[in-house]
């Protein structure tokens, strides 16, 4: 086993071609974007996720790609604060906002960085089909010529093409949070000074999340039914969000504006990949691609980070792909396990059916920080974080060139 086909080159893709790498494959990134993709929303580095990446090499990079954030803030109507939360409140990757946290697009690019002068990318490009055989697996691409590899990684996200080719139509495995999301670029009014302001109506929540230059991105989440429509009619999109937030008051007009024109507008149904299994014969999946917690979890970059070190490390210490998947799963699960229910108490937290819930949540904020054991109320962030401890494969490493 040593070439190793990955769809997908933002985070766990270059992640997992950088150790593959390092253990001796030779690894393939397909990616559909012409380019890695700048911006995107900002995420979190906690826990075990930190020392995954320094071991790459890449730590102090990323943190001086900080965001700055110094926590989180829930507003009224008016703008004045209800509750806050620091970043450092219960421990460096305990608060709802992390100690460290990075716009996706930075992180991106470091990684790419990390990988170009060793990884083949196919940039502008996707795979179209997929047979398995008894010695590998067969790809078929939009542009680039048929290939054979060894291996195939489904590193390509939450609507991932690898594991519909694979394993089956995304609504097997898609189990629906009852919300949209919505996220673009903004302008700050005013100096947000590190803060996450966040507006709670019930049912709803919009926010603004400062960035170093100047600027801010704009959040909308709202419970809502699911909506059958063309994921590409962002107008439709838009229109959707302005109607739900019409009324609300706080930045939400002024945000609403900025939406119509903002060019980086995402737009996505809240879900999460449960999977009995995340191999199939030659094939893995990695990532949201197989563990989708959903923005609510604050884990998600955290758990692929992670989860590319460990199936780097099985491949390169098991005697086979099949012991590899299987002991990659069963590190893995259980902190995968632990971020989708984590992801829950997001979801009721931003979309609460009643005032009453929104001033007990604010209550909560500002009480359970400064108690003995409060962290467990949060779901203890700090140590979910921690759940996988970090095998040594460097040293046991069957391939490692």
């Amino acid at each position: 086993m040593t070439t190793v086909l990955i769809s997908g080159a933002s985070i766990a893709g270059p992640a997992l071609a950088y150790w593959l790498r390092h253990h001796g494959f030779t690894p393939t990134v397909v990616e559909r974007a012409p380019a890695p993709r700048p911006g995107g929303q900002a995420v979190d580095l906690r826990g075990t996720a930190r020392e995954v990446a320094e071991r790459m090499g890449v730590l102090a990079r990323v943190r001086a790609a900080h965001t700055g954030a110094r926590g989180m803030a829930f507003v009224n109507a008016a703008g004045k604060r209800t509750a806050t939360m620091a970043s450092d409140a219960m421990g460096d990757s305990g608060g709802v906002i992390a100690e460290l946290e990075i716009l996706r697009g930075d992180l991106v690019r470091i990684l790419h960085e990390a990988t170009a002068g060793g990884v083949e990318y196919l940039f502008d490009d996707t795979i179209t089909s997929l047979t398995q055989t008894s010695t590998g697996v067969r790809a078929t691409f939009e542009r680039a010529a048929p290939r054979t590899f060894d291996l195939v990684v489904g590193a390509d996200g939450l609507h991932s093409k690898v594991r519909s080719l694979v394993f089956g139509p995304e609504s097997r495995f898609a189990h629906d949070l009852g919300a949209h999301i919505a996220i673009f670029g903004t302008s700050q009014r005013e100096d947000l000074e590190g803060w996450q302001l966040m507006h709670t109506v019930p049912g709803r929540t919009a926010g603004i999340y400062p960035l170093p230059d100047g600027g801010a991105k704009a959040m909308f989440v709202f419970a809502s039914p699911p909506a059958e429509h063309d994921r590409r009619d962002t107008a439709w999109q838009r229109d959707l969000v302005a109607a739900t937030f019409a009324d609300d008051g706080w930045e939400v007009p002024r945000l609403l504006a900025d939406m119509r024109e903002a060019p980086d507008f995402y737009f996505d149904r809240l879900c999460q990949i449960r999977m009995e299994r995340w191999s199939d014969g030659r094939v893995a999946l990695l990532g949201d691609a197989a563990f989708c917690a959903s923005p609510m979890a604050g884990n998600g970059t955290s758990m692929a980070l992670v989860g590319a070190y460990v199936l780097a490390g099985e491949l390169a210490t098991a005697p086979d792909h099949a012991t590899a998947f299987r002991r990659y799963e069963e590190e893995m699960r259980e902190y995968v396990s632990r971020c989708q229910k984590f992801a829950l108490g997001g979801v009721s937290s931003l979309m609460p059916k009643t005032r009453a819930f929104i001033r007990m949540r604010d209550f909560s904020l500002r009480v359970v920080p400064h108690i003995p054991g409060g962290a467990r109320l949060f779901g203890d962030l700090q140590k979910l974080a921690n759940t996988v401890s970090l095998k040594d494969y460097r040293a046991r490493s069957l391939t490692s060139s």
